[in-house]
């Protein structure tokens, strides 16, 4: 490990874990917060969540690779403080948010600020030798998974009290954040290895998709892993929504419900996900992955009962297991030399379906929700997922062809 590397990397995971922690924060507290902006019924405000969700996920999926490139000419550290410091402020706008129109304006610099993630991952690399380099990185693995567990619930039952209060919380963690940054941090990039020039031209998020349509087969693949992604949007875009209006739920009992999904990915994806493969080999883990992501999604969407949604969690989480045994499967069509490339621009096709993904949702939750609306079912978002889902798995048992035999 290379020299103040223990430092930079408890940085980098506080970074990532408080970024995370601030999405999840706010989950709860959305639909209220809305409504109160609005003045419309729950419906109503979950289109409105779509398009907030989108404006945020726009942001990210073109300033990523642009902060990146400044990054590689400026330096880290300085990229990485900047974003912090705008997104520790931007909560406070967020809270503080007079109209709808300053609530869109703090989620679109939200996503522009929170692009920082490509930065972070940037500075794990400088840090590392290529021994712990996958060790670190499993950091920001261990960091999402705590931030969604910790984030929903504490901005569920802060959210309870006054929906401002999760914002503070986010946006007060943030500066703290920042303030460690400056007297801690050092810069990771020396300025021997810093590029001379900002290339922008390069920090195009559709340029790499050209890799994934090499061959029949890596493109099918690709298809299968953008449906897939779009399939997860019905239950993170309208899951509160979907919980106050069928179940009355409060903020914090959807704060608690996303603390449990939160459990159940962790325990899935830390104790399962590296033995599937081997009990059952990659064709049957695939299998029995979309199966259950499949059972899962209907359960959501017909069951009439909290404890019943509660229990279909399981298998929809244990779904998991297929996405990175997909991902091995793409991943070895490529050279050693390819893989960053190639991860790029999978990266790039799923930040795609963030900007999709709850649009959709959501506009297909409030037309089934709508008053007076004779076929009112709250559940119809996991019913189209539950078809991309079919879909996902009979393109990507296409590509796999003559070698897909389920024993």
């Amino acid at each position: 490990m290379k020299k103040n590397s223990k430092a930079s990397l408890g940085f980098i995971f506080a970074t990532i874990l408080i970024d995370v922690i601030g999405i999840g924060i706010i989950i709860p507290v959305i639909p209220k917060l809305i409504e109160s902006l609005n003045g419309v019924g729950l419906s109503e405000a979950s289109k409105i969540g779509g398009w907030l969700i989108f404006s945020y996920a726009i942001m990210q999926f073109f300033f990523a690779p642009v902060l990146g490139v400044l990054s590689d000419k400026f330096g880290r550290k300085p990229i990485l403080l900047i974003a912090l410091f705008g997104l520790g402020i931007d909560y406070f706008v967020h809270a503080y948010a007079p109209s709808l129109f300053w609530l869109f304006l703090g989620r679109i610099l939200a996503g522009l600020c929170g692009a920082s993630f490509t930065v972070a991952t940037a500075y794990i690399a400088d840090i590392s030798t290529p021994e712990n380099k996958a060790q670190n990185f499993g950091l920001i693995g261990a960091a999402f998974g705590l931030g969604f567990i910790v984030g929903p619930i504490l901005g569920g039952i802060a959210g309870e009290y006054d929906v401002k209060y999760p914002f503070f919380i986010a946006g007060g963690l943030t500066l703290l954040n920042f303030l460690y940054g400056i007297f801690v941090l050092p810069e990771s990039l020396e300025k021997s290895k810093r590029k001379q020039t900002v290339e922008l031209a390069k920090a195009n998020p559709l340029g790499s998709f050209h890799l994934l349509t090499r061959s029949n087969v890596v493109a099918k693949l690709a298809v299968a892993f953008f449906l897939l992604y779009l399939a997860g949007y019905a239950v993170q875009s309208t899951w509160p929504f979907y919980g106050m209006l069928k179940f009355g739920w409060t903020e914090s009992m959807v704060g608690y419900s996303l603390g449990i999904v939160g459990v159940v990915v962790a325990v899935v994806q830390g104790l399962f996900v590296k033995h599937s493969v081997r009990w059952w080999g990659e064709r049957k883990t695939v299998f029995i992955g979309y199966l259950s992501w499949f059972v899962g999604l209907l359960l959501f969407a017909f069951v009439n009962q909290s404890w019943l949604l509660f229990a279909s969690v399981l298998p929809y989480c244990f779904g998991g297991i297929a996405t990175p045994t997909l991902q091995s499967i793409v991943s070895n069509k490529f050279k050693d030399t390819e893989q960053g490339e190639l991860q790029g621009a999978l990266t790039s096709l799923i930040s795609l379906t963030a900007v999709i993904g709850p649009i959709a949702m959501t506009t297909i939750f409030a037309y089934f929700t709508q008053d007076g609306f004779a076929y009112f079912f709250p559940g119809a978002p996991f019913v189209l997922a539950a078809a991309f889902i079919a879909f996902s798995f009979m393109t990507a048992f296409g590509a796999m062809g003559k070698r897909v035999k389920i024993k």
